[in-house]
């Protein structure tokens, strides 16, 4: 009796690999092999650069509201220590917005936590 051999799903498997390497420069979009292996190292990297961007937003927001802090004589450190002593829920996210769009709101929160 003749083996066996499901083309379908092998065929099926390859096809999605081929597809998520278009765009791919030279062999990385051409050959299974070697797409197979740049696609793998390209999920490996999105994997973890969803972690770092998470860590570089709060860096970014940091910096904004540590620049708008210091234009009204205060530093960062102090102002975070200070809103958490008021009770005040604002997150760095929010707090960057408005130090960046709305200087005047963000000038009256520092006025109320001092």
């Amino acid at each position: 009796m003749p083996r066996s051999v499901n083309h379908v799903a092998s065929r099926r498997r390859r096809k999605k690999i081929m597809k998520q390497a278009k765009g791919y420069f030279g062999a990385r979009s051409k050959v299974y092999t070697v797409a197979k292996n740049a696609v793998e190292k390209g999920m490996q990297y999105s994997y973890e650069h969803r972690r770092l961007k998470k860590r570089e937003f709060r860096r970014l927001w940091i910096t904004r509201i540590n620049a708008a802090c210091r234009q009204e004589g205060m530093s960062y450190s102090q102002f975070m220590h200070k809103l958490s002593e008021s009770g005040a829920e604002i997150n760095r996210k929010v707090l960057a917005d408005l130090a960046m769009n709305q200087p005047e709101a963000f000038k009256a929160i520092i006025d109320s936590v001092r």
